[in-house]
């Protein structure tokens, strides 16, 4: 069992064993988060899916005075390293790397990356995390693709993170489908309601999702909850 705590957008803090671990963290420009304090966010390591502002906005001040080890691709890891971030993974997909809090694997996701200076932030992707008590999927930003049958084929899932939100990635409609492809009755609700392209009818959603023998989780920013 592990902690998440939504951070709002599509940033989480997930708590594995002694180990704080925040995937992209887009707190202090979102109005919706303005109560979460950045300045008292601490992690053991930054995962940050694609290069968008909207992900990595505050990757480089926790980063920093947490002394973490930031996890992306080549591209966005040696962009962060150039701006003094000391510890840093670079990855790619397909590949997986284990640390001290468990297995990630560098997978594919369909979308865009820039960084926010306008350079090329590589190639999208989302990480499948497997640690000691179990395993979990962060899509990031994406469409729906084939390729999560292979996630599901290859992983014992305990719970997704999927985006939701529809204009920029997947809709309810096909995170559901994503959801039968890496095999998880659990949604976890990301990127939606931030701004007006992803703003969604939430109670439609969860009905959407129950319907298909899902349960969608939509946690309230700076909600924590066990999985």
């Amino acid at each position: 069992m592990i902690e998440l705590t939504f951070l709002g957008h599509s940033s989480f803090l997930v708590g594995i064993q002694d180990k704080k671990i925040l995937f992209d963290p887009f707190i202090s420009p979102n109005a919706k988060a303005a109560h979460i304090n950045v300045d008292e966010l601490r992690a053991d390591y930054v995962l940050l899916s694609h290069g968008h502002e909207d992900h990595v906005a505050d990757a480089e001040k926790i980063a920093k005075a947490s002394n973490a080890t930031l996890v992306s691709n080549y591209e966005i890891a040696v962009w962060f390293a150039q701006k003094g971030v000391e510890k840093y993974h670079p990855m790619n997909h397909g590949g997986s790397k284990t640390f001290d809090f468990g297995t990630v694997k560098y997978v594919t996701a369909v979308h865009s990356s820039t960084l926010p200076d306008g350079a090329s932030g590589g190639n999208p992707g989302g990480f499948v995390i497997k640690h000691e008590g179990g395993a979990f999927y962060y899509a990031g930003d994406t469409a729906l693709t084939y390729d999560m049958k292979l996630i599901g084929e290859s992983f014992k899932l305990d719970f997704a993170i999927l985006p939701i939100g529809d204009n920029f990635t997947m809709g309810i409609e096909d995170a559901i489908i994503a959801a039968d492809f890496v095999g998880v009755k659990k949604i976890v609700g990301m990127h939606f309601d931030t701004f007006p392209y992803i703003e969604i009818d939430l109670e439609k959603a969860k009905k959407t999702a129950a319907k298909a023998g899902k349960e969608l989780i939509l946690l309230n920013i700076g909600e924590t909850i066990k999985l």
